[in-house]
């Protein structure tokens, strides 16, 4: 019926009341002129009632004395006590000629305006006139006639109708008033629902609706409560898990590094040892040898040096010996090696980091460790800054921060499960935290984790210590 974007609600509905509302009082004025039109011709009615009758009586005085004057039909005797401005009444003989005819005064109350009177003419016909027999020994002989002049009629049923219309629409601006304000009553708890859903988008799990007086409202926030603590099961449930896996994923690395370097190391070794001594023996018996021994050396020593580095990614180095400010800073040092100049690492971070959990650091590790190899692979930056920031560290609530930004190109590019983003975002969520990748204006890619400390340490150092066990 009306659409109004992002329109007040209660302005919505306090304009359909108040359609409703004028409708209704349109109908209340058709009542009345229909009623006014009823009445005028309710009194045309009784005029030419009494004016027949009258008439009849006349006639019938005629018969009864002997040479009458010739006085019909009289109609002064009547026309004194009805008559009224514009009003008409007449005989009408039984050829259909208008015998005699009295007329009332001119109108003297103000000309309608000309649509009401055209409007109140084409629906009422206020002109029609009424009729009715004369008779005369049971024998009709004419009829009594009265009308009202339109414009009269017209003009009455507006002055009638003016006096109400200003009730009317004080009533009806009366209404929008207290219907605005009955509405703005009931649709207030509307205010707490709304800043309820946006504290639930905003990651606020606690958000909880309070008691309505209205059954909708009500059943709606029973939704919404029971709702938001499902949710909060759900991801506490979720998180719990995911603590489980990655304490399970790290644990696991930590075993294949522990076969690599056992078994793959020792082989390699091995192969190693004995192309030197093969070399060896070659410079005497078949000096033709000694360059495809020398390859084979040299083959397994590049295999030693990458094993290394893949036993480096895959278990780190002791941070609880080492400190994670001397991890991080050793692993940035290594990301400078092999980039050769290619690219400048460089790191910021607080020795206050030191104290953190060993599960918590080792996290922040391998976030730090997945950032610095998607920017040093991917970015083709020329410069990337790793921060480590613990604020208000102490026995209070404490939130660290790692920002690791550059200044090569945009990449969110979603890696497989428990690695790439999505594994750095899986351990963030699993700290409780949160984690935002941007696009800086200038170029560039800036990654921000944030994680709560003191309200997530202790969780997490459960579930690593059951995984382990």
């Amino acid at each position: 019926m009306w659409t109004f974007a992002n329109s007040d609600l209660k302005y919505r509905l306090t304009l359909r009341i108040s359609a409703v509302s004028a409708l209704c009082f349109a109908a209340i004025s058709a009542v009345v002129l229909y009623d006014i039109d009823r009445s005028v011709r309710t009194e045309l009615g009784d005029i030419a009632d009494i004016t027949a009758r009258t008439l009849q009586l006349q006639l019938s005085k005629t018969h009864w004395v002997n040479n009458p004057p010739s006085t019909f039909p009289d109609l002064d005797s009547i026309a004194a006590p009805v008559m009224r401005p514009g009003l008409c009444i007449a005989y009408r003989a039984g050829n259909g000629q208008m015998v005699q005819q009295f007329c009332g005064g001119a109108q003297t109350a103000a000309d309608p305006p000309r649509a009401f009177a055209v409007l109140h003419r084409t629906i009422f016909d206020p002109g029609q006139e009424t009729a009715r027999p004369v008779l005369s020994r049971d024998r009709r002989v004419g009829e009594a006639v009265a009308w009202i002049d339109p414009s009269i009629v017209t003009a009455e049923a507006w002055r009638d109708l003016s006096r109400l219309l200003p009730v009317l629409a004080g009533a009806l601006v009366l209404l929008c008033l207290l219907t605005y304000a009955a509405l703005a009553r009931a649709l207030r708890p509307t205010q707490l629902i709304r800043a309820g859903i946006e504290r639930i988008a905003a990651g606020d799990l606690t958000a909880r609706l309070p008691p309505f007086d209205l059954a909708e409202l009500s059943a709606i926030r029973d939704a919404f409560n029971r709702l938001a603590e499902n949710l909060a099961a759900s991801i506490a449930e979720r998180n719990e898990l995911t603590r489980r896996l990655i304490a399970l994923q790290d644990d696991e690395r930590r075993h294949l590094a522990r076969e690599l370097h056992d078994e793959f190391g020792q082989s390699l070794a091995a192969i190693r040892a004995l192309a030197s001594a093969a070399g060896q023996s070659a410079a005497q018996t078949c000096p033709e040898l000694r360059s495809e021994c020398d390859s084979i050396a040299r083959t397994a020593t590049d295999m030693m040096t990458t094993l290394r580095g893949a036993l480096f990614r895959l278990r780190p180095p002791d941070i609880d010996e080492l400190g994670l400010a001397a991890s991080l800073e050793g692993l940035v040092a290594g990301w400078s090696r092999r980039q050769c100049g290619r690219t400048r690492f460089e790191i910021s971070v607080s020795r206050a980091v030191d104290s953190l959990p060993s599960t918590i650091g080792l996290n922040l590790y391998r976030i730090a460790q997945e950032a610095l190899t998607n920017a040093a692979r991917h970015a083709d930056a020329k410069r990337v800054l790793l921060q480590l920031i613990l604020q208000g560290p102490g026995d209070a609530a404490a939130t660290i921060e790692l920002i690791v930004e550059d200044d090569g190109r945009a990449t969110d590019q979603p890696g497989k499960p428990g690695m790439g983003l999505l594994g750095m975002r899986e351990r963030v969520t699993a700290l409780g935290g949160q984690l935002n990748l941007e696009s800086r204006p200038g170029g560039g890619t800036r990654l921000l984790a944030i994680i709560p400390f003191a309200a997530r340490s202790l969780p997490f150092q459960r579930a690593a210590a059951e995984c382990a066990a």
